[in-house]
This record gives C-alpha cells, structure tokens and sequence, in this order.
C-alpha cells in the first residue's frame, strides 16, 4: 500500500516538476546509498567501489529490465548505438578492460607489449574460454574479428573507424597474437576495451555473419535466447562461465539467472513500471521523474556523466549555405541559452557544457568553456558582420533579399523535439528562421550519408578516449564510398586534423595533453557544432536488487554481480 500511494503522489507531482525542474541528490546502487552523483564528484569521477564486486551475491532469479530505445540488431560490430554500451557486456567479452583511472587492465587478453614505434603489438591470451557455442578463443578469433569489424559488408559506424590504423595481425601461437598498425595510435587498446569492438566466435562469423544481428555467439555471462525487434529480449546465464574482469572481483558465472528486457519508449510508462514493480531496473530513468524516484524508499536512482563529446544541440553542414560562413556558426552558438535549455531537458539533472569533450575525458581542457557563453547581443553584431542586417516582414534576417534560413533534420521517436524547438526559439530571436523537419531514422540516414541536410538534430559520442574529438571531427571521418564516417559537420581544417592526427599518434602524455588542449580551443573558433551539456547515463532500480556494478568504460550499468535481494523491504 505504502508504494502504491508513493506511485500516486509521484504521479500528480510529475507535471509540477515539468515546469520547476528538481534539484540534484544522491546516487546509489545497491547498498551504496548516498554515493556522490555528477552533481559533486569532480570532473565526474565516481568511487572506485563502483566497479568492483564488494561481497558475493545469492545465486537465482529473474531481473525485470527495461529500455528507451531498440538497438535494431544485436550485431555490436554493427553498431553506434548508445545501447550496446551495456548491452555488449551481458553477452561479450572484450581482449581489455579499463580499471577505475581509466588505463587498460586485463580481461581476455592477460598481458601485451608494444614496441617502442608504436606499431607492433603483441598480446598474451587467456586460457581456457570457449564462446556459448563451444569454440575456443585464441589468437585465429581476434584476428577474424578485427576483420569482421572493419569488413565492407559489416557496414561499421564505430568500430572500423576505431581500428582503421590496424594493418594485419598473425598467430604466433594458439595463445599470443601479433596485431600491426600503419602507424602509431595510442587509443589502439583502449578502444579495444568498447563493446563495439566486442569478440564474437569466428565460427559464427565465417558461418553466418547475417545471424549476428538476432543470434550473436559470445563468451559473455549470458546468451541469447530470444530478440523481437522493437519489443525487448531474453538472456539466460552461462553457468560455465568463469572469466570477468579481474578489476570486477567476481569469480564464476553470474548470479542471476535470467535478464528480460522490454523496450518502453514513454517515459512516464517506464517510471510508472519501476514505481510499481513491474520492473525491476530501468537503463533510462526519466529526468522529470529523479526526484520522485530519489523520495521513494524503495527505489535508487543514479545519475553519471559518460566521458567522450558532450551533447550537441545542432551539428552544422559546414559545407552547405548558411552555415558554411563561420560568422554565422560563431553568432548562432551565442545565440543558444544552454543554461535554459538544460533546465527544460534535464529537469535540473543536467550540467551546461560549452566545450567539445566531457570533463571526465583524459585530457580535458576546460579552459575554453566560457568562450561559446549565451550572448545574444553579440550573436546579432556577429550576424551584422556577416551582412544580415536587413529584416523582412517576419523579423527574419535578410541579406540580398534572401532570408537567413536553414532546415535541420530529426528521426523520429529518437531526437527529442523539445530539444530542437527550444534551438529555433532562440535562433529565431536573433533573426534565423530555422525549420525542423522530421523522418524516420533511415530516411535521416540516407541523408545524413549523401551530405543533403544543412543541419541536424541532437546528437552524443561516447568512447573511452579523447580520440572521440578524431573520430567526430577529422576530415577523414567524413562520409564516403564504402565506410560512414561519424563528421557529420563535413568539417575540413587542415590545422584542426593535423592536431588530432599528431595526438593519436603521440606516445608522451604531456605532448597529447598539449595537442588535444589546442585541438579543442581550435573547435571553439570552428564551431561545427553547438555543445549543450553532458552526455549522462541515468538510471534507477528497486532496492531489492544488488551488487549494481558501473562499466569503467562506459559508466553504464553492468549485471554480472547483481543479485535480487528478495527479502529486503
């Protein structure tokens, strides 16, 4: 009775909310109530407890799991999709793991040496795993991975872009394997340790590459027994399992037996889920819901930033009218109240961000987070500047007797149109009449592929490293003939590229910190596009369960020393 009147109290308080935001509190998994959030931790670092498995867990059960949004495929190689972050490691291992500083620690790789160009490396392999088919890992797996991620066929948004320095590799022995590269790429492991880069069985992959997308083979704590698109899936525990990562602490298979996992768009409908009981834990709690969740006894909910590039509110085409007049880009990210913003999105959960890498990315730099600032009064004598300085009719700012106007592009039930709507109100207060348009996700694609937009809607990048800024900038991650980039702004600056190219390569921490410092100033000058504030994994799940473990690499949730405590209150 008591959570059913906690439900109808959230409920009523859900509207009120909407409008007056909610103040940040604390965070916690399992029994690590009252753990700092993002809101306090420096630079988003979190406790070192978070990723380690304190006690053992009670053997048994069924976790109820629910989700925003579908990945469309299990195929990770596949794959950019933010759900693959914990989705990858229900069911994949991967060669690395980072430990809670963020360097590279064991997992099925047990030790590697690089040589000292950079462009060598060999790995030491774990013994004895075998993937739920029954075929062994060793070296001839990792090589028939690294090509299955970057082959044509595999059409790769992520992964082949992370291992394009890769050349080839060779066995050495059944347990070491050899891997070159065209040129030194300091990320190169790092990247490995993503659940893009996940290891399949290589007989699956020679066999029936197709499958992977509905029945993919790995060595994870949990196969797959059944994947209905755009409803959810079942994973059940490999009993036979014995190799997490050792900075996991956990020894043998998981504990629960079963995950269900049900896809739920609605926001309220997922809250609603979880305040009930129907389910269990949801991977994306509701901002508009924290501080019902925070007040209900029952209930834990936490809030983290995921290091990478921050949310962006507007990606330009810096190739195509208007935006290919840097004035323009410049005026317009002054033009944009993040502060307001994130208050309507997050609902007080979310930090504003300026600048172009999460603080909680090596080599973060925040010198450059005030140089993009909201000021309107400076957008418009930058507008001016440009030759804007006639008005029609409408307000709408004119030059030539053209007016200044763009469209931006949203896939449906994915970009938040709020979001968007929140742009063009304060885009068309300094005189850009800016038109959002609609469409399913592979109309968006097709083109977003071909270069045919002026600008797009929201849009995040995770990953491990501040090789993000390579992966989403680079003149060579541009869209082409046979792979998709991930430049969606269509950026090219000589100067720009060769920073990023120079730090990949750099094995001296203080030469990369320096060129990744001014790579990141660079792209406040550039603005290709608008940062808006962090990219946050935010969940919530019934006190009942425990032993809630966080992904070192992805700051998400992982399961495998989680257990339902079915006697808690």
């Amino acid at each position: 009775m008591a959570r059913l009147r906690t439900l109808i109290a959230a409920c009523l308080l859900a509207p009120a909310l909407m409008l007056a935001g909610c103040d940040r509190g604390t965070a916690g998994s399992g029994a690590a109530a009252g753990r700092a959030d993002a809101a306090s931790a420096p630079f988003g670092v979190y406790p070192a407890s978070d990723y380690s498995e304190r006690s053992p867990g009670r053997p048994g059960g069924t976790l109820k799991l629910s989700a925003a949004l579908d990945t469309g495929s299990l195929d990770v190689h596949a794959l950019s999709h933010t759900n693959v972050e914990w989705l990858g490691r229900l069911v994949f291992d991967n060669l690395v793991y980072l430990d809670e500083k963020g360097d590279v620690s064991p997992w099925l790789a047990t030790s590697w040496t690089v040589s000292p160009d950079g462009l060598t490396y060999v790995l030491e392999l774990r013994e004895g795993v075998t993937f739920s088919d029954g075929t062994p890992f060793d070296a001839e797996a990792v090589l028939v991975n690294l090509e299955h991620m970057r082959d044509p066929a595999t059409r790769s948004p992520l992964a082949a872009a992370y291992i394009a320095p890769y050349k080839d590799g060779k066995v050495i022995d059944r347990h070491t394997v050899q891997l070159n590269l065209r040129e030194p790429y300091t990320p190169f492991l790092n990247v490995l340790a993503q659940s893009w880069l996940a290891m399949y069985s290589p007989k699956a992959i020679k066999e029936n590459p197709r499958a992977l997308a509905e029945h993919p083979v790995g060595s994870g704590p949990y196969t797959v027994e059944r994947y209905t698109r755009q409803q959810g899936a079942v994973f059940v525990k490999r009993r036979d399992y014995d190799w997490a990562p050792p900075l996991l602490k956990h020894k043998g298979p998981a504990y629960l037996d079963r995950i269900e996992l049900e896809f739920v768009p609605e926001a309220l409908v997922r809250y609603n889920a979880l305040a009930s009981g129907q389910h269990d834990f949801t991977i994306d709690a509701p901002p508009q819901n924290a501080a019902s969740i925070q007040a209900d006894e029952h209930l834990v909910f936490d809030s983290r930033i995921r290091s990478g590039v921050p949310y962006r509110a507007i990606t330009f085409n810096t190739e195509r009218f208007p935006f290919d007049d840097i004035r323009v880009r410049r005026a317009l990210a002054h033009a944009i109240d993040r502060e307001g913003i994130a208050r309507i999105m997050g609902f007080g959960l979310f930090k504003p961000k300026g600048d172009f890498l999460a603080a909680n990315t090596r080599h973060f730099d925040g010198s450059w987070d005030g140089v993009l600032n909201y000021d309107p009064q400076l957008a418009a004598k930058l507008l001016d500047e440009a030759g804007w300085t006639a008005r029609d009719a409408q307000g709408f700012r004119t030059k030539g007797g053209k007016r200044l106007a763009a469209e931006i592009l949203l896939a449906e039930a994915i970009s938040p149109p709020a979001l968007s709507a929140a742009v063009q109100s304060d885009l068309k207060k300094v005189g850009l009449d800016l038109r959002i348009t609609q469409m399913p996700l592979a109309q968006l694609a097709q083109r977003r592929n071909a270069g045919d937009y002026d600008a797009l809607a929201a849009g995040v990048w995770h990953t491990n490293t501040p090789d993000a800024l390579y992966i989403i900038h680079h003149s060579a991650e541009i869209t082409g003939s046979g792979r998709i980039g991930q430049n969606t702004s269509r950026l090219r600056d000589a100067p720009l590229d060769d920073l990023l190219a120079r730090a990949r390569r750099s094995q001296d921490p203080a030469e990369a910190k320096q060129l990744y410092s001014k790579a990141q100033q660079r792209l406040t000058e550039l603005v290709p596009a608008v940062p808006i504030y962090d990219n946050y994994s935010v969940t919530a799940h019934d006190r009942r369960l425990r032993g809630v473990l966080f992904d070192t690499s992805h700051n998400t949730a992982i399961f495998i020393a989680a257990w339902l405590d079915e006697g808690a209150k």
